[in-house]
């Protein structure tokens, strides 16, 4: 994901003149043809991220097109305010790249780990928020959105997924048709929530797959299909490395208000990850597994 990042923007930083860098000293070796080859635009503003930000929202005033790097807790819960106040309520286009989401870093603790970056950025005004999940989803939804005014927030996760899929802006994607629950995931989890349909389906037990890359905003179209697929099952499983509180779990409730349906919930519960682990093994205490979900699916029964 991180290589696919360096090579759209140099990309796009190539065509578009308006694009400038900020980043938060970090990937310094990744992003080095683009501060060769562009260093009128490019910003290592060391550890400040929150001075980055109002930077980055200077710069987008006089029409530049900000992208500002970092890793997922410095680059939002640190800057909160600043993306309140200088982004949002002025509705500038800049455009937040993170690393690191979730429990990425999970070897260096709580000061590393992201939870609640999804639900916090949710609650702003204004702000758009894009979970790809594979190098050809950022590459798609970072041309398709970074020019397009908002302040936007792209979420790179570490694990990607093999699937075959054709992210569009605003838009959920359906990968498989079912009739007994409905499974909602995202980012890298909706590799496991794919499998388990596969191996649900052989059950007897099929299952609508809904994959979102944009948390916000969600189309009127999509939230159409995701009220239908709701209504069909009555039965809803979402599925997110992320909080819970405030997640795509909320998301999912408030669009499907109307109908009467059953919810179970996987993801960072309310609670801190005390325990130092790799990443799968992380997923594993969280229940963001295939095993997981199918047992989750299976209590429903």
């Amino acid at each position: 994901m991180r290589k696919q990042f360096a090579k759209t923007i140099f990309e796009v930083g190539g065509l578009d003149k308006r694009l400038t860098v900020l980043i938060g000293d970090i990937s310094h070796f990744l992003l080095r043809d683009i501060e060769s080859n562009y260093p009128s635009r490019f910003f290592n503003m060391g550890m400040a991220e929150q001075a980055m930000m109002s930077v980055a929202s200077g710069l987008a005033i006089n029409g530049l097109i900000p992208v500002v790097h970092s890793i997922a807790p410095f680059v939002t819960e640190r800057c909160f305010e600043q993306i309140k106040d200088d982004l949002c309520y002025q509705n500038l286009g800049v455009n937040i790249i993170s690393v690191g989401s979730a429990f990425d870093y999970a070897s260096l603790g709580c000061t590393h780990h992201c939870y609640d970056d999804i639900a916090i950025l949710r609650t702003l005004p204004n702000m758009q928020i894009i979970y790809p999940s594979a190098p050809h989803e950022f590459d798609i939804l970072f041309r398709e959105s970074y020019a397009n005014g908002k302040p936007k927030y792209f979420r790179l996760p570490a694990k990607t997924h093999n699937l075959s899929t054709k992210p569009k802006f605003g838009e959920v994607e359906k990968l498989h048709d079912g009739e007994c629950v409905t499974l909602v995931a995202v980012g890298p989890q909706i590799q496991n929530a794919y499998d388990a349909a596969i191996e649900l389906a052989r059950e007897g037990i099929s299952c609508d797959v809904l994959h979102l890359t944009t948390i916000k905003p969600i189309s009127e179209n999509s939230k159409k299909i995701i009220v239908e697929s709701v209504s069909k099952t009555q039965r809803v499983v979402t599925v997110e490395e992320s909080s819970i509180l405030g997640g795509i779990a909320d998301e999912i409730a408030n669009i499907a208000y109307d109908v009467k349906f059953r919810h179970r919930r996987i993801g960072i519960q309310d609670k801190f990850m005390l325990n130092y682990g790799k990443y799968d093994e992380h997923c594993k205490a969280n229940g963001l597994t295939k095993e997981g979900i199918i047992k989750i699916i299976h209590e429903f029964k």
